[in-house]
């Protein structure tokens, strides 16, 4: 399926698929939300987690 992207503040179509292609970069952990109201994208927003390794050094 493919689906067409109104423009947001003036943007095009490619503006916005640029800006979540940015969102996704670099991300390993988390979550690119896409919020869309009245059928236009009005907000991306992205949510990154930092997974730690536990210290297995014995003190």
């Amino acid at each position: 399926m493919t689906a067409t992207i109104p423009n947001i503040e003036g943007q095009d179509e490619a503006s916005i698929l640029r800006e979540i292609h940015s969102a996704l970069h670099g991300l390993k952990f988390g979550s690119v939300e896409i919020t869309v109201h009245n059928g236009e994208v009005v907000q991306i927003e992205r949510k990154e987690k930092f997974r730690l390794q536990p210290n297995n050094k014995n003190t």
